[in-house]
């Protein structure tokens, strides 16, 4: 029964299946087949050695037999949907502990390292050791100048490169997250947990790095990547979730400001030559 106000079970029920809202000028589910996405590197320095997306792909001979998992539709569809970000680097690194005790990274490869420590300083952040989330698992964050951006509603999870095989096993676990990029487009972080810090981290440049994959309201939709232009709309609306965590915990509690605030288009494709991500999915 529901009363008055219409705040019995029934009126739960359709508010819980009623299509989801969205702000003026966003296109439904369903408007379009193809979910369009961009992305772009918001720096100004060395834009050249952060590569584009790239869909995950397999190195496989074709198969021979009519069982190989490379036909299973799950398989394909699973990573049709994935795309991975190449690593920028090449680098050596170690964990260490100074003469008072101080956690600090090292640079092993030394004087033949292809990155300068000083630039490297700019790169890395070693966590301060009272927010680890154990106490013997160092965490090390890599400011990476990813955006991942939509006009509708889509999530991104980030994920280790579950597709790729390393030669050097991180000894670790990559920290991933999910957001929804439709409001919330910031910079992306290379967020690991240290949990033999005895062992190094090995990095090699063009490696898959982490992968990302989308959600939207309708599954079946394929997603359309490309690379966006960092126009002023979306530099503003960056500018004001940018840094929001040195101010309040559980920075999800703005994404309704975001959506609230956000101007009716973010997303505009960079004219250019296609991007290698252009196909949809």
């Amino acid at each position: 029964m529901t009363d008055a106000n219409g705040t019995g079970w029934w009126s739960a029920v359709r508010r819980r299946f009623a299509a989801p809202q969205v702000a003026p000028g966003w296109q439904r589910p369903g408007d379009r087949r193809v979910v369009d996405i961009g992305w772009l590197v918001d720096t100004t320095k060395a834009q050249f050695i952060w590569g584009e997306p790239r869909k995950t792909a397999r190195d496989d001979r074709p198969p021979t037999h009519a069982k190989s998992a490379n036909y299973c539709p799950s398989v394909i569809d699973h990573e049709a949907r994935l795309f991975d970000i190449p690593c920028p680097i090449d680098l050596k690194l170690g964990f260490r502990r100074d003469e008072q005790g101080q956690p600090k990274l090292v640079n092993l490869d030394g004087a033949r390292s292809t990155v300068r420590n000083k630039t490297l300083g700019t790169m890395l952040v070693l966590v301060n050791e009272n927010e680890w989330r154990h106490p013997d698992r160092p965490v090390l964050q890599f400011v990476t100048p990813y955006v991942f951006v939509a006009d509708e509603p889509v999530w991104m999870t980030q994920m280790p490169p579950i597709a790729h095989y390393q030669r050097d096993p991180w000894p670790g676990i990559l920290i991933g997250g999910r957001l929804p990029i439709h409001v919330w487009p910031r910079p992306m972080m290379w967020a690991f947990e240290w949990h033999e810090p005895a062992k190094p981290i090995v990095f090699r440049r063009g490696e898959p790095w982490f992968a990302v994959r989308f959600e939207t309201h309708d599954p079946a939709r394929p997603v359309r990547l490309f690379e966006a232009e960092r126009t002023p709309e979306l530099v503003e609306h960056m500018q004001g979730l940018s840094a929001v965590s040195n101010y309040v915990n559980r920075t999800q509690a703005l994404y309704k400001v975001a959506a609230e605030r956000r101007p009716e288009r973010l997303l505009q494709r960079k004219q250019r030559k296609a991007s290698t991500g252009d196909a949809p999915v």
